[in-house]
């Protein structure tokens, strides 16, 4: 039988950048701003480094491991200050993302609905990219923590075509931030349903079904 791949409509939160960081902070999530698309000058992002490597998908400060907070003053200032900013998720704090390409993300939301494995919050990231949002898992050794933001991978992680996995010292771009594009960051499945926070799912019956899906369209 021909595998039934689906789409499902995307949804963007209410309100703009500051309501957004309001309502992830409300569910514990500690954000950050990011940069934001640039508006004139023939740049793609408005940060200060000449040929950003990640436009406007990146956080505005270095220093944003230590910056990024739930304290909604510190948010509503923020933002009142550069209401263009995107929004940013530091990761490996209360979840881990695992970001794969679209067409490999769709197939894996159809196989985890016939296969009854839960799928967290999803969100799509300019049509290009799915997020899969999962519970962070605490390794026993410390020398098993690795960033997709950092120049390294642990020989304990198979190497998966497409496959990043977000977790400390790594963030995602949260939406409804834009990219230079015209595109932007889109909830497939949102973090709220019904007033409730969605669960965050095991990570391992998620990486396995996002791996295979991965090396399909490889």
């Amino acid at each position: 039988m021909a595998e039934v791949i689906y789409r499902r409509r995307r949804r963007r939160p209410e309100g703009g950048m500051p309501e957004a960081a309001l309502a992830y902070a409300e569910l514990g999530w500690p954000v950050v701003r990011g940069a934001a698309p640039a508006t004139a000058g023939g740049r793609a992002c408005a940060c200060d480094r000449l040929g950003c490597p990640d436009p406007a998908a990146h956080p505005v400060s270095a220093a944003w491991g230590m910056e990024a907070t739930t304290d909604p003053d510190t948010i509503r200032r923020w933002w009142a200050a550069t209401p263009e900013a995107n929004v940013v998720l530091p990761t490996g704090r209360v979840f881990d993302v695992f970001d794969v390409p679209a067409d490999a993300g769709v197939m894996a939301l159809a196989r985890m609905g016939r296969s009854g494995v839960h799928a967290g919050p999803v969100a799509a990231v300019d049509a290009r990219r799915y997020l899969f949002f999962v519970a962070t898992r605490s390794p026993a050794d410390e020398d098993e923590w690795w960033s997709c933001h950092l120049d390294c991978v642990p020989e304990t992680i198979s190497d998966t075509p497409g496959l990043r996995w977000h977790c400390r010292d790594s963030f995602v771009l949260a939406a409804p931030s834009v990219l230079p594009s015209g595109g932007g960051v889109a909830w497939i499945r949102a973090p709220r349903s019904g007033g409730a926070a969605t669960p965050l799912p095991d990570p391992i019956p998620v990486l396995d079904i996002l791996a295979d899906a991965c090396e399909e369209f490889a």
